[in-house]
């Protein structure tokens, strides 16, 4: 019941008037829109970004939202899942498997927490948007650092996804077409397939009006990420520990595997001679690396820009209904990232790299599954560029066109001076996306754990809930959390600037 009383309670609009003027809205109106699935019933819910915009249909939801939930599921593990799941191995090698395994389920579970503190205030003031709720909160100053936050964290983001497009999918059609890379074929230049891959699939997907249209695409992203890994299971019962002859061979003479070598160390006669101490899994570690490991983890399950702009498009919407799209999508991810991390580390111990794929390419770089593997890879990272790229444009929008409405030049201008920006950051100056360390270090913690939680506690009324009571106490802490989670990532990155290492792990 109470549920149904905060969906009741909901206004019309986002448009920052007085409390007052909106609640001429009767209750048996707000009760009959919800019972009736008419096409109009949900525009007055949907009408929440135009100030001033009485009649006038919503910038971002002039559309009645008709994605599935399953559709909706797909989006949101589609933006949970980055690149990040190739480093889960090498984190679970600095910290063994049941702190790993403590760590991820402590992370999943805050991560359904933020959401929540999302939902609730969203439910509060009938808003979906992260930037108005952060005008609702904190006037222009917390719609600004919504939109900020969103438009660096997301920009990064992209940045490092096509950024692996430039320069593994090179070597992919270099193992597969057996070709020198040095050879001059403008198809091995990186730059010029960064460019491909942004004018022909991520753009056309990119200027989609509705987020819920990118749902088959996210689908076959995650069915990637799923091949990927079934190759790791796979793989632990086909890879000898220790490999590190597999290594030493001159695997660039061998182009198939499965080959016995005969060496005098470790392999004799197609027997490996295991080192105990080295192929035993470790329950607990603690070494040098495995505080990095804790704001990699914290930051796994980063989808929360894009959990707004799927609720409004989410068919008949709830704040139920999308809390539970939100638990299956990081359960789902959850169960992906450990079983990759586990059977990741199963295989290599502690001679994984922070990168998973180039421990395998160390044994054998023309093994045939692992090529597809890593090709599949690039498709799921691709894919996911539109699904990162629309809080983008929705903040930009929010933030320069507040009082405009939907516009398609606008709409794909934006998306093609973001996209040229992004390639040209990759192409001409990769040297500084290390900057988006620092930025992901900052706007993660904020957009994760402060915003949702300080959002929450000047958003819900006092008279519903005290600042002394139980509900923002704890999300007081949680934005504390954040702070401790922002400075430990800060520190570890001046850390390894200082030192010239690079013991930081790759992230989301």
């Amino acid at each position: 019941m109470e549920l149904s009383r905060s969906e009741m309670s909901i206004l019309p609009n986002g448009k920052g008037q007085d409390l007052g003027e909106e609640m001429c809205v009767s209750m048996k109106t707000m009760m009959e829109e919800e019972q009736f699935d008419d096409p109009d019933s949900t525009l007055a819910e949907n009408i929440e970004f135009l100030p001033n915009s009485e009649g006038k249909k919503p910038r971002f939801t002039d559309f009645e939202g008709k994605t599935s939930f399953g559709m909706s599921v797909f989006n949101l593990g589609n933006a949970i899942m980055g690149s990040g799941i190739l480093g889960l191995a090498y984190a679970m090698a600095n910290t063994g498997i049941l702190l790993f395994l403590f760590l991820l389920t402590a992370v999943a579970g805050l991560s359904c927490y933020s959401i929540h503190l999302l939902l609730k205030s969203s439910g509060v003031v009938g808003i979906r948007s992260y930037e108005q709720l952060g005008f609702r909160a904190f006037g222009i100053t917390g719609k600004m650092a919504a939109g900020i936050a969103i438009t660096l964290q997301n920009i990064g983001a992209m940045s490092s996804y096509l950024y692996i497009v430039k320069s593994e999918f090179p070597l992919v059609l270099q193992a597969f077409l057996k070709t020198d890379i040095s050879s001059g074929e403008w198809y091995l230049n990186g730059n010029y397939l960064v460019v491909l891959v942004s004018l022909f699939v991520i753009l056309p997907l990119a200027l989609m009006k509705q987020l819920g249209y990118l749902g088959y695409t996210s689908g076959f992203s995650l069915s990637c990420m799923v091949f990927f890994l079934s190759a790791v299971i796979y793989k632990k019962f086909q890879i000898p520990c220790p490999f590190e002859e597999f290594s030493a061979n001159s695997t660039l003479a061998h182009a198939h595997s499965n080959v016995t070598v005969n060496h005098a160390h470790g392999y004799h006669n197609g027997h490996v001679m295991v080192d105990d101490s080295r192929c035993s899994p470790q329950m607990f570690t603690i070494n040098t690396h495995t505080a990095y490991t804790i704001p990699i983890l914290a930051f796994a399950f980063v989808c929360h820009p894009e959990v707004l702009p799927i609720y409004t498009e989410l068919r008949n919407p709830t704040q139920r209904k999308m809390q539970h799209i939100s638990n299956i999508s990081i359960l789902i991810m959850y169960t992906m990232y450990f079983l990759a991390a586990l059977f990741g580390y199963l295989t290599f111990y502690t001679n994984v790299e922070a990168e998973l794929l180039h421990t395998y390419s160390r044994i054998d770089p023309y093994d045939t599954l692992i090529l597809c593997v890593r090709l599949a890879v690039l498709t799921a990272v691709t894919l996911t560029v539109p699904i990162v790229l629309f809080p983008v444009r929705r903040a930009i929008q929010e933030m320069m066109f507040p009082n405009k409405t939907f516009n398609w030049i606008r709409h794909v201008a934006i998306a093609v001076i973001l996209l040229t920006f992004i390639n040209m950051l990759v192409i001409f100056a990769p040297n500084i996306l290390g900057i988006f360390g620092i930025i992901g270090a900052t706007s993660a913690p904020c957009l994760i754990f402060i915003f949702p939680a300080v959002f929450y506690i000047r958003i819900v009324p006092k008279d519903k809930e005290p600042m002394r009571s139980t509900p923002k106490i704890f999300a007081a802490c949680f934005a504390g959390l954040g702070m401790l989670f922002m400075i430990m990532s800060l520190s570890f990155i001046i850390i390894d600037w200082t030192t010239g290492s690079s013991s930081a792990l790759g992230g989301h």
